[in-house]
Parts: structure tokens; sequence; C-alpha cells
């Protein structure tokens, strides 16, 4: 007799499927705002010095400041959970999720900041780069262990069907000699 979890693979499947169409789209949605031509009459050098941009940012007050990093923090951040979500695995590792999925956010951080070297009116700035990648880990650290355990008591939840053999024992043949 063999005992198989029906809805567990396809509950898997259907949020992976979600979690992949929401990473394109949000994907998307990130390339139009940061990838798009500006029409400014000057553009500011690029800020290659970590934490300077930050600190400028500061300056301005502290509404201004903390409304242009939370800016940057939350650009990226729904990718801390809609790259676990895409993955669809349920049984892994906290730190290996977390270290996988910080790791992709600061890639796909860096590949905008070099894309934007192109782009009219677009300027690079590491500190950009830094705050979505903190934005990445802080959104993945506060979601995704969550969802993973209540995802992981819904699916266990699911009936267990049991198979019946369709025929029962497989009959067997015996040897003929052959005549002399």
């Amino acid at each position: 007799m063999q005992r198989h979890r029906s809805g567990g693979h396809g509950a898997a499947l259907r949020f992976r499927t979600a979690g992949i169409a929401l990473l394109a789209v949000h994907l998307l949605f990130v390339g139009w705002i940061t990838l798009r031509p500006l029409d400014v009459p000057w553009v500011s050098p690029a800020n290659l010095h970590p934490l300077a941009g930050i600190r400028a940012d500061l300056s301005l007050g502290w509404r201004e400041g903390a409304w242009r990093i939370g800016e940057g923090l939350a650009l990226l951040a729904p990718l801390g959970v809609l790259l676990p979500l895409a993955g669809g695995r349920l049984q892994v590792s906290v730190w290996g999720s977390l270290v996988r999925t910080v790791a992709a956010g600061a890639l796909i951080s860096l590949g905008i900041e070099l894309l934007q070297t192109g782009v009219p009116g677009q300027v690079v700035d590491v500190d950009s780069l830094l705050l979505n990648t903190v934005g990445v880990a802080v959104a993945h650290l506060a979601v995704v262990p969550a969802l993973r355990a209540r995802l992981r008591r819904w699916t266990e939840r699911a009936p267990l069907p049991v198979e019946e053999p369709a025929q029962g024992r497989t009959p067997t043949i015996s040897r003929v000699g052959i005549a002399p």
C-alpha cells in the first residue's frame, strides 16, 4: 500500500505559479520605474561612496530623509517574499533561503544600477544598492519563515488517499523445458 499527498504537491505548484507571475509583474514595474529616461536640466554625479547618499538624505531633515530611505528599502523588498515563493520549496533551511534570496536581490539591484548607466537622467547610486538589499533581507525575515510554516501546516492537513492496487499480485509464468 502506498500513501501520497495529493493536496501538498498541487498547492505547492499553485503557490509557485502565483509567485512566478507576481515576480514577473513586480520586476516589470521596477524596471519601468528605474530604467525610464528622465528629462532633467542637470544630473548629479554618480554616488560611489557607501552611505554618503544616506547621510545626505538625513541632512535634509528627519521626515524627508526617512521618506527617501524608505523608498530605497521598499523598492525591491517584495523580492524577499516573491523569490522564495517562486522557488516553491516548503522544506528548506531558514538561513539558506535567506542567503539565496538576499544574494539574488543584491544581484538584481546591481543589474539595475549597471543598466542605469546607459539611461539618460538616471544616476548610479551605491546606497540604493545597499538599501535595496537590506529591504529584501528585512522583508524575507519578516514574512517568509512564518508563511512557510503556515503553508506546511496547511498542506499537512490535506487528506491522505490510499492507493489500492488495481489488479492484485502479478501472476508468474512457470518455465517449460524444451522437449528432447
